[in-house]
């Protein structure tokens, strides 16, 4: 009996009852407020469990006020509340960027072990949550798909963990110029390496320094740091074999929204709240622990043929060289060529 009381709670609120615990231990006294002498205030752990039902199925105001019997607008207050008291509480130690080179080495050796892609030091996105049109922005939130959004970006380690994060830009902002604006990549492509990531390094069974660098899709515009695909047209087989590869490893990052949105299904629905709400919830549903949801050398003459002095160029320099590399007795792995037939 108790098995399966733990077990509806879990589906209730998506938090397990010792991790529910801390978290109300730990905002109780962000959310907590005194009696007054015509009425009592609401306790924290109400509070809490209507704003986690809240993420976890998306119900809207009227039918979650059915079922805890407080007001609607009420209930708008209160989510506000606690998403900030969470914000406040766990930002600081749950998504943290990496600043030093033995935590990018270490994400790094993960991508080469799980994913078959070394040097990568995460996998960068963006997914649209779909919103309702707010008051009198146009077409501002409208996004490429034909509905209305804001942009969760993020970059992902090889498990599923997030790194960093940009929350709230408009759905009609595509993912290079949000990518552009962030200090994300201002850190990554910092004369100065203020991010700390690790020196050029030759790949397994190769001599040739290769610099460490995140993946995202054709979206973003490659140099040294970002690796992207190869464009379809006129595809190599080195070239294929390099998107397989590429694909393998940036996956991780759709990997993870998909896993992020089953648990917490208001990111599935249409959210109904101002931007400004829907950015403390989507950002609430990052810092609620997320922990507790993952339960031989080769062509060197491609490496140094002459380029034009530009951060595309250089990036697409080492793509073609890590697409070689994948194709050669140091870097293929067996099943490959199947997988691109």
């Amino acid at each position: 009996m108790k098995t399966e009381d733990e077990k509806a709670f879990f589906n209730y609120t998506r938090l397990p009852r010792g991790l529910y615990d801390e978290v109300l231990r730990r905002v109780e006294g962000r959310i907590e407020k005194k009696d007054t002498w015509y009425r009592k205030s609401l306790p924290p752990g109400l509070k809490l469990s209507i704003t986690l039902r809240h993420l976890a199925c998306g119900d809207n105001y009227p039918s979650l006020s059915y079922n805890f019997r407080v007001a609607p607008n009420t209930i708008s207050l209160i989510i506000n509340e606690v998403c900030d008291a969470i914000k406040a509480e766990f930002a600081a130690e749950v998504i943290q960027c990496p600043t030093t080179t033995e935590e990018w080495t270490a994400i790094a050796e993960q991508f080469e072990k799980r994913w078959q892609f070394p040097h990568c030091c995460g996998a960068l996105d963006g997914k649209h949550v779909a919103v309702t049109c707010p008051w009198n922005t146009g077409s501002e939130y409208r996004n490429y798909k034909g509905f209305f959004s804001i942009v969760l970006m993020a970059l992902v380690d090889a498990d599923y963990k997030f790194l960093w994060i940009d929350v709230g830009s408009d759905g009609s902002s595509n993912d290079a110029s949000i990518y552009n604006g962030s200090e994300l990549k201002e850190g990554l492509e910092s004369p100065n390496n203020i991010f700390n990531l690790p020196e050029e390094k030759s790949l397994p069974g190769d001599d040739v320094p290769v610099p460490y660098y995140i993946v995202g899709d054709n979206a973003f515009g490659i140099n040294k740091s970002l690796m992207n695909p190869f464009l379809i047209r006129n595809m190599e087989h080195h070239d294929r074999i390099f998107n397989y590869r590429l694909s393998r490893a940036r996956r991780v990052v759709e990997n993870a929204f998909g896993i992020l949105a089953h648990k917490f299904r208001v990111l599935l629905r249409t959210m109904n709240q101002r931007p400004g709400t829907c950015r403390k919830i989507i950002t609430t549903i990052l810092n609620v622990i997320p922990g507790a949801w993952r339960n031989d050398k080769v062509l060197l003459d491609v490496y140094h043929e002459r380029a034009r002095n530009t951060g595309t160029q250089e990036g697409r320099q080492i793509r073609r060289y890590l697409g070689h590399y994948f194709t050669s007795k140091a870097g293929s792995v067996p099943w490959q060529d199947k997988m691109i037939l």
